[in-house]
C-alpha cells in the first residue's frame, strides 16, 4: 500500500500529506472539525491503488501541523485553503474527497465556484451548520463573548493514550480508540518532559459568531453542478433528519451510499474497505 508522504503548501501555511505517485491525476481530501490530515490514513492508499490516483490530503487552518490563523475560523474562509492547496497543485478543476466540515467546505466551493470543481465525494457531511435568522443575535452573542475570554492553555496530557482517551470519552460524535488514535497521533507536540500537547487551536472550540440560514445553505447546495457520491454511516450525523433529507433533495446529481458505521466511517478498521469500494464503484460508472 502506499505511504504517506509529507507536503508544505501555500509558503509553509498549510502542512498536508500525500499518497500515490505525483504524475497520477490529484484528488484533494478535506477533513472534518478538529481532525486532520491523518484522516485519510485508511482510506486514500486503498483509492490510490484502485483508482491509480494522487491523493493530497490538507490539514485546515488551525488544524493538525497547520499554523493557526489570525481572526474568525468562519467555514468560508477554509475555502481559500481548499483554493489555495489546490492552485499550488496545479488543479484547474479538483475533485474532492471530504469528510464532515470538508464536505461543508467543499459544497461551498463547489456552489460558488463550480467551475473549479469537478466532483465530490462526500463522507458523511453535507452543506453546513446553520442557526435560524431569528436566532442570529444569540448566536453572535456567544461568539463575542467567547472571543473576549481569556485563552486558556491547550490540553496537556502525560502520553499518547491518555490523549486519545480524551478525544474518545470528550469527542462531539462517538469515536472508538483504533479509529481515533491516527488522528490524535498527528495532533501531537511532544515537550521535553515527556508530556504532549495538543497542536489544534483552542479558538476552534468558540462559538461561531455568524452563521448561514437553513434558506441560505439549501440554496447553496442548489446551485452545485458537480456530480456528487454521498456516503454516510449508518450511526453518522445525517440519516432520515428532516434537514438531511432536505440537503440531499436539494442537489441536482446526487448518488448516495449508507454503510455499516459510525461518522468516521472512512476511517474505522473495519469501514475503509467498504467506502473505497462504493467510491470506485462510482467514480469508474461515471467513466462510461
Amino acid at each position: 500500500m502506499s505511504e504517506a508522504r509529507a507536503l508544505s503548501l501555500a509558503g509553509g501555511r498549510l502542512a498536508a500529506l500525500a499518497w500515490g505517485e505525483e504524475r497520477a491525476p490529484t484528488w484533494l481530501a478535506l477533513h472534518g472539525w478538529l481532525d486532520n490530515a491523518a484522516s485519510f490514513t485508511r482510506l486514500a492508499p486503498l483509492l490510490v491503488d484502485r483508482l491509480d490516483i494522487r491523493i493530497v490530503a490538507i490539514d485546515f487552518a488551525g488544524h493538525g501541523h497547520s499554523a493557526h490563523r489570525e481572526g474568525d475560523y468562519a467555514l468560508w474562509d477554509y475555502c481559500h485553503d481548499l483554493l489555495d492547496a489546490a492552485d499550488e497543485l496545479g488543479l484547474e478543476r479538483a475533485s474532492l474527497l471530504a469528510h464532515s466540515m470538508g464536505a461543508g467546505v467543499a459544497c461551498l466551493t463547489a456552489a460558488a465556484l463550480p467551475e473549479r470543481i469537478a466532483r465530490l465525494v462526500l463522507i458523511d457531511g453535507l452543506g453546513a451548520v446553520t442557526t435560524p435568522a431569528e436566532e442570529s443575535a444569540e448566536q453572535l452573542r456567544k461568539g463575542l463573548r467567547a472571543a473576549r475570554r481569556r485563552r486558556s492553555s491547550a490540553p496537556r496530557y502525560p502520553d499518547g493514550n491518555t490523549a486519545v482517551a480524551a478525544r474518545v470519552a470528550g469527542g462531539v460524535t462517538p469515536i472508538d480508540a483504533a479509529t481515533a488514535t491516527p488522528l490524535v497521533e498527528r495532533n501531537l507536540l511532544y515537550e521535553a518532559d515527556g508530556h504532549v500537547r495538543l497542536r489544534t487551536d483552542g479558538r476552534l472550540l468558540w462559538p461561531s459568531p455568524v452563521r448561514l440560514t437553513p434558506e441560505q445553505a439549501l440554496a447553496l447546495l442548489g446551485a452545485i453542478r458537480a456530480p456528487a457520491l454521498l456516503i454516510e454511516g449508518e450511526d453518522g450525523i445525517l440519516g432520515e433528519r428532516d434537514r438531511a433529507r432536505a440537503a440531499r433533495a436539494a442537489v441536482s446529481d446526487l448518488s448516495r451510499r449508507v454503510l455499516p458505521g459510525g461518522h468516521h466511517v472512512h476511517l474505522e478498521p473495519n469501514g475503509a474497505a467498504a467506502v473505497a469500494e462504493a467510491i470506485v464503484a462510482w467514480t469508474k460508472s461515471a467513466q462510461h
